[in-house]
């Protein structure tokens, strides 16, 4: 009898100490590193620039943004717990249904960060510094008095910050010493905006309580759709004319990725109206098959055009003289 009931015994530990863990697992929520892939544009854009790159070191830097940001996104579940609970779907959070010691995941949040940064080190310290100001934004963005969260418009300019950072720590991964050019960063930063905007509005519409939606983000007091509406075509706008002036000054053949961008855009825009869309979670949007497509498509054309000269363009697009 006993010799039948030991193997029991064994077996049902692990899956007990698995159960326990699991919700700290879930609240670095690294199904969210996909969000990484920001860091690409920043290789591909400084291996465009300076072609005397050595060899660069992804996993540990793609390994070092994934904890940092997972170290943003545990204090972020700290943090929002009391409002979770009042989000139809956010509630059985592990925080907010109480699966989760504080104690213990205030330490997490400290772990994961200075993981992220000794292994940042080991990279260059510029790759160490952005991702150091990538944690402190994390920290404005969620810890009071500050907690730029709770303000109307603030709160997707600090968050969408983090689109630029990503993309300097991409940059400074490849160890080139060119200067990453500010109106790519900014384009990039407006992009971020867009894409949190829509994200916003896609959860105004979704709560479409005007009370729960205060009760749940404070900032949501003040947006309503229309101003949400507006406020994404206007991230929309200096998105694009930011890439436009970088363009112009240093890649005109990314010109002819517009149309693909626009569809992206656009793609991106129609989920926001999809009952439970995933543009509220974007680590699900994965399962959009014709966003996804578009994206392949238009990332795969940019990437091309910064190695693809195209001279016809430089001819039509020269300035014509005013008499």
């Amino acid at each position: 009898m006993s010799t039948r009931e030991e193997p029991l015994v064994v077996a049902t530990l692990p899956a007990k100490r698995r159960s326990v863990l699991r919700p700290y697992v879930a609240i670095a929520r690294p199904d969210h590193w996909v969000k990484n892939v920001f860091v690409l544009p920043g290789i591909i854009v400084a291996l465009s620039f300076d072609k005397r790159i050595p060899s660069i070191p992804w996993i540990a830097g793609l390994l070092a943004v994934c904890l940092v940001a997972s170290s943003n996104y545990v204090l972020n579940e700290l943090l929002d717990a009391p409002f979770d609970r009042e989000h139809p779907i956010k509630r059985n959070r592990p925080v907010p249904s109480g699966q989760v010691s504080a104690p213990i995941a205030y330490a997490e949040w400290i772990a994961l960060m200075l993981a992220g940064i000794a292994l940042g080190l080991t990279v260059s310290h510029q790759f160490a510094f952005t991702l150091l100001a990538l944690w402190v934004m994390g920290c404005v963005y969620n810890i009071p008095p500050l907690r730029t969260k709770d303000v109307p418009y603030l709160d997707v300019l600090s968050e969408a910050i983090n689109n630029p950072l990503r993309m300097l720590a991409g940059w400074y991964m490849t160890g080139t010493t060119a200067t990453v050019p500010v109106s790519l960063l900014v384009s990039y930063w407006m992009v971020g905006c867009y894409f949190m905007a829509v994200k916003r509005f896609a959860e105004v519409r979704e709560i479409n309580d005007p009370f729960r939606s205060a009760a749940y983000r404070r900032s949501f007091a003040f947006y309503t759709q229309d101003r949400l509406l507006i406020s994404v075509m206007f991230y929309g706008c200096h998105a694009m004319l930011f890439f436009g002036a970088f363009l112009m000054r240093y890649r005109l053949e990314l010109v002819l990725s517009f149309p693909l961008v626009a569809v992206v855009m656009a793609a991106y825009l129609a989920l926001a109206f999809k009952k439970q869309s995933a543009a509220q979670n974007p680590e699900k949007l994965y399962r959009e098959p014709l966003l996804m497509a578009s994206v392949v498509a238009c990332a795969a054309t940019m990437t091309a055009l910064f190695f693809l000269n195209v001279p016809l363009l430089y001819r039509i697009f020269t300035p014509t003289a005013v008499h």
